[in-house]
């Protein structure tokens, strides 16, 4: 017998080790509490939002079966060299819309893997602290988001008046479009007012304004 021959089967023979059954069965039952944890507490988060039950679903699947995966890896060498390999091919194309899903999915998947290597105590802080950054930081105030006023004027004299008007109501504006057709003019304005409804108002009582509406600016809000 050759030495390479030797060192193949001490390989394949010595990587092998058992875990308890009792290991096994602490670590899935922790992982199994820490998952309904973070499914209660995405539901929390996005109970004014909107809610997808089968990626919270899959919240709640993620760590068990991470930690299944670390559990084999531990067990085996010759496992986790093909759990590596088999796993590196894997393409996930789900697009995550919301980046605060992003935080949950890594979130559901580290503590699969801390779990796995029986780090509890380490599981547990973990979704405490993470648990109290994100509410946290989800109720801080932030700056007020600019609101965009959408005008058809019926002459493009009336534009310098619509601006006075807006210069009284809003420290900040600007103008970002501007659409002529023959004598009818659009105008969109960027804006942060306060008193919304009196605004609105004043500007529809134009003598040149045909339509006006006040929309919502999805986007970053401006300080």
């Amino acid at each position: 017998m050759k030495f390479g021959d030797v060192f193949k089967k001490s390989f394949l023979e010595g990587g092998a080790s058992v875990i308890p059954a009792g290991q096994v069965m602490a670590t899935l039952c922790v992982v199994c509490l820490l998952s309904l944890y973070i499914f209660l507490i995405y539901r929390v988060m996005t109970r004014k939002s909107f809610y997808n039950k089968s990626f919270n679903v899959s919240l709640g699947i993620l760590p068990v079966i991470t930690a299944a995966i670390i559990l084999a890896m531990q067990s085996n060498l010759v496992i986790s060299l093909g759990m590596v390999g088999a796993l590196s091919i894997v393409r996930f194309r789900t697009a995550v819309k919301d980046p605060l899903d992003l935080v949950f999915l890594f979130w559901s998947i580290s503590i699969g893997i801390i779990s796995g290597a029986g780090l509890y105590e380490v599981a547990f802080l973990a979704c405490l602290v993470v648990t109290a950054l994100i509410f946290v930081l989800e109720n801080l105030p932030v700056g007020r988001a600019p609101m965009l006023l959408v005008v058809n004027l019926s002459a493009k004299s009336g534009e310098e008046e619509l601006l006075e008007l807006v210069k009284r109501f809003s420290r900040f504006y600007q103008v970002k479009s501007r659409n002529i057709s023959g004598e009818d003019l659009d105008l969109v304005v960027e804006v942060r007012v306060r008193q919304e409804h009196e605004f609105v108002s004043r500007v529809s009582r134009m003598e040149q304004v045909r339509s006006v509406s006040l929309i919502l600016h999805d986007g970053e809000a401006t300080f």
